[in-house]
Order: C-alpha cells, then sequence, then structure tokens
C-alpha cells in the first residue's frame, strides 16, 4: 500500500527552508569572542609577570549620548576581563575642541596608556576628523588615523579598524579560503567597508566594493562568493543577492519595524542560500570589541621594543 503525504503550498515551503537553514553554518561570533578574550587575559597575565607591564586602554567620552552608553560599557568591562589598566574618561559636551586635544596629546605621552579610543560620533562643534588625527598612531586601537589606513593600503598593516579584523579571524577560525575568491563588499565607510576590502585584497580575493548607489547592486552580489553587508539598512539584503553556497558577512545593527534587533541582511530569507552567515546579534558585534583588545595588548608588546 502507497501512502502519500500532501503538504499544502505554505507548509511545504516552511519545511524545505528549515531544512536548508539546518545545512547552513552559523558563524558564532560572541563564542569566539569569548575563545579570544580568554587567550588574551593569558597573554596579559604573562606579559605583567615578564616585563612588568599592564596594557592600558582609555576611553574618551564627550558628552552623554545614549546610544554611545552600551558600546563604553562593553569595551570598559572587555578591558577589564582582559587584566588591562581601564579608564573612562568623562567629558562634558560643551568642550571646546582644543581642550579635547589636549586631553588626547596626555594620554599620547603618558606611556602607561597604549591605546586610545575616541568615542564616536563627537558633538557637532568638533571636528572628527582633526581629533582622530590628534591621536598617536602607536596607539590607534580602532585603527582610524590616516596614517593607519595608509599602511593597510600600502599592505604594511599596524593598527587595522576592529570589525574587519574580527571578520578576519572568523574567515580563519572557520576554515573559510579567502584566495581566488569572489568578494563583493556593500558599503564603502572608512570604518567596515573600505579596510575590509583591502584586507580581503591581501588574502589574495577578487573584491568588488560596492555602495548603495551601485547599479545593479543584486546582479553584482550574486556574484559573490563571500558576500559581506555594513550599509546602514534593515534587512537589506535578500535572497535575490545571494547565491547558493555564498558566505555572508552581516555588520549591520538595526531594529525592525517592530523594534527587533536585525542585521541589514533579511537572516530568513538569506540563510537558507549560504554556506556560512553571521546572526545578529551574536554575529560581528563582539568580534569588535575583542580586536581593540588584542590590538591593544600589541600595542603595549610593542611599546617595549622603543
Amino acid at each position: 500500500m502507497r501512502v502519500e503525504i500532501c503538504y499544502n503550498r505554505e507548509d511545504y515551503f516552511h519545511y524545505l527552508t528549515r531544512k536548508r537553514i539546518d545545512m547552513t553554518t552559523l558563524i558564532d561570533g560572541k563564542a569566539l569572542a569569548t575563545k579570544l578574550q580568554g587567550e588574551i587575559a593569558k597573554k596579559t597575565a604573562r606579559l605583567k609577570e615578564e616585563t612588568g607591564v599592564v596594557p592600558g586602554l582609555v576611553v574618551i567620552v564627550v558628552g552623554d549620548n545614549p546610544a554611545s552608553k552600551i558600546y563604553v560599557r562593553n569595551k570598559e568591562r572587555s578591558a577589564i576581563a582582559a587584566g588591562f589598566r581601564s579608564e573612562v574618561r568623562r567629558l562634558p559636551e560643551s568642550i571646546s575642541q582644543a581642550e579635547l586635544l589636549e586631553v588626547i596629546e596626555h594620554y599620547n605621552q603618558d606611556p602607561l596608556w597604549h591605546g586610545i579610543l575616541v568615542q564616536l560620533p563627537l558633538p557637532k562643534h568638533i571636528d572628527a576628523d582633526a581629533v582622530l588625527l590628534a591621536i598617536d598612531p602607536t596607539k590607534d586601537v580602532d585603527g582610524f588615523h590616516p596614517l593607519n589606513m595608509g599602511r593597510l593600503w600600502a599592505g604594511n598593516p599596524l593598527m587595522v579598524p576592529s570589525t574587519p579584523a574580527g571578520i578576519m579571524e572568523m574567515f580563519k577560525e572557520y576554515g573559510i579560503d579567502l584566495e581566488g575568491k569572489r568578494a563583493v563588499v556593500i558599503g564603502r565607510s572608512n570604518i567596515v567597508g573600505k579596510p575590509m576590502a583591502q584586507l580581503l585584497l591581501a588574502k589574495n580575493a577578487t573584491v568588488t566594493l560596492t555602495h548603495s548607489r551601485t547599479h545593479h547592486l543584486p546582479k553584482i552580489a550574486r556574484r559573490a562568493d563571500i558576500l559581506v553587508v555594513a550599509i546602514g539598512r534593515a534587512k537589506f539584503v535578500t535572497a535575490d543577492f545571494v547565491k547558493e553556497g555564498a558566505v555572508v558577512i552581516d555588520v549591520g545593527m538595526n531594529r525592525d519595524e517592530n523594534g527587533k534587533l536585525c542585521g541589514d541582511v533579511d537572516f530568513e530569507s538569506v540563510a537558507p542560500l549560504a554556506s556560512h552567515i553571521t546572526p545578529v546579534p551574536g554575529g560581528v558585534g563582539p568580534m569588535t570589541v575583542t580586536m581593540l583588545m588584542e590590538q591593544t595588548y600589541e600595542a603595549a608588546v610593542r611599546a617595549l621594543k622603543k
């Protein structure tokens, strides 16, 4: 006797979707960040025991921007967990640019501090470019100083923006080979898109850097073996942008129409197509803070050699 199982169209689509998602590897940035944080803490303890040096990280905060509070708190907690000397220097929103530059110069000159972060955004009366330029490039653990940007593009990096650096660690951890692969980066910011493209080039990927005004963007994205999305628009990338088997890295952090955290990628439609994908939250975000800690540790080690 033959038994037939009938699905209505909606149930069958849901069944196939879940089956394909089960075949997709979720890149667990939170777990990887925890692992690396543990390694940084061990290295820091060893450095202190052998040399007496404790890596120092200061975060300079101007004003009281609510959106910045959680990021600053995460950085402070991670620094303390790593065994660093940690300070959050809070300054009034009314501070002048000249006064802020004096504060930065104080930390530039103080050998106890190896990493300096200025939390963005800054008040409108302060020139952010001038502030970033004022940070000693050897202490610029954000990697935003023009000298560090130039070194990255010249293939001789010192400090690398932490989000792209964290993504490269993800590729390494999950055994994702980049050589000869076609990579598409959606987003051209100095914080993610441009440095991400350069890091991929350095690993011999063939890179296309795109943005919101790129013509035929879905068609271009569908060619990608590696797709990195950092465009700042909730669920911007849908299944139409992704070829089967692609690695999809979602850098976005947004809220959807229901107030729920989401990325720049429509996870539900894209995950069934991807071989690997980062979730939001729990993907790229935790790695960003961890790489700031790694670069602070490395800056402390370099300072010993001066």
